[in-house]
Parts: C-alpha cells; sequence; structure tokens
C-alpha cells in the first residue's frame, strides 16, 4: 500500500469534528477502523479521544505521512 501524505491540520480539524464516525480513519485509509469508530460512536468516546491525541501529537500511523 502506498504512503498517503495527509495535512495535519486539517486531519486533527476533522478528527476532532467528526472523530466519533470515523472520518479520520476513513481519510487515513484505515477503512476497518473507521467502520468500528462508526458502528460504536468511536467507541464511546475513548477511541475517539485517543485518536485525537495521536493525531495531535502527528503519531506515525502506518502508510500515513504527515504534511503541513
Amino acid at each position: 500500500m502506498a504512503t498517503r501524505k495527509m495535512n495535519w491540520v486539517l486531519t486533527l480539524v476533522m478528527s476532532i469534528l467528526f472523530g466519533g464516525l470515523g472520518v479520520d480513519r476513513f481519510m487515513m485509509g484505515q477503512v476497518g477502523w473507521g467502520i468500528l469508530k462508526l458502528i460504536t460512536l468511536g467507541g464511546l468516546g475513548i477511541w475517539w479521544l485517543i485518536d485525537w491525541i495521536l493525531i495531535a501529537t502527528k503519531y506515525k500511523f502506518k502508510n500515513v505521512e504527515w504534511v503541513d
């Protein structure tokens, strides 16, 4: 799978606003995780918070390259 160049600020904003619906994971190409977050409403808020922190700290997700 090719590396996705993701705008860090856009992904962070989308994660804050729509992370409970899995939009951030869909954007990063992680469809399975996106579906799980969508079905569980962000893991009842827990996965949403964890992803928000990971994205805010520019965690090195597999196949994702952060750009400013």
